[in-house]
């Protein structure tokens, strides 16, 4: 490969990275075709952009991008496929319902909001983690849980204080 294909996968890489909240590094090596056809379709399927990448270019594109990520330099080893989301916990779902019929594909590092998780024994919290659109519909909840609770009980005080005001009427009237 020339020296300019390469600078232009790399500068491809660096835009990537830099405009991506959420990368995983995996290794898929070892799947057949048919399998690794099915994993790229549930990628698209689920909006996930896969990509085989050699080591050395994605080493150069993580370096060149504007993030910190020189702990994700170790796992660049054998092979390695970066999958782009921009829900956090969507490839790692995809993993673990993959996995569920395969052997692969192992989870190597992930960036994920921020933060920087290696290793395959934080798939199962990764896949846990809410996306910030799950966040912010709880926050709405709990702010309208004790809203609604007050509202109810002005309803139905002011049914009461009704009630009381025309039995106070009648009794009025009558006498």
């Amino acid at each position: 490969m020339k020296r300019e294909d390469k600078n232009i996968i790399i500068d491809d890489l660096t835009k990537q990275i830099n405009n991506s909240n959420h990368f995983y590094l995996t290794d898929i090596s070892e799947l057949n075709a048919t399998d690794t056809s099915n994993l790229r379709r549930k990628c698209f399927e689920k909006d996930i952009k896969l990509i085989v990448v050699k080591n050395t270019l994605l080493k150069r594109a993580l370096e060149n991008s504007e993030g910190e990520f020189g702990d994700l330099y170790p796992v660049l080893k054998n092979s390695t496929s970066i999958m782009f989301s921009d829900t956090g916990n969507l490839p790692a779902k995809l993993i673990k319902e993959f996995r569920k019929d395969h052997d692969k594909p192992l989870l190597k590092a992930a960036f994920v909001e921020e933060s920087i998780y290696i290793g395959e024994q934080y798939l199962d919290t990764l896949s846990e983690i809410k996306s910030k659109n799950q966040l912010i519909g709880e926050l709405i909840l709990l702010l309208q849980s004790p809203m609604k609770n007050v509202l109810s009980a002005l309803q139905s005080g002011g049914n009461n204080l009704t009630g009381v005001l025309k039995t106070l009427a009648e009794n009025v009237k009558e006498k």
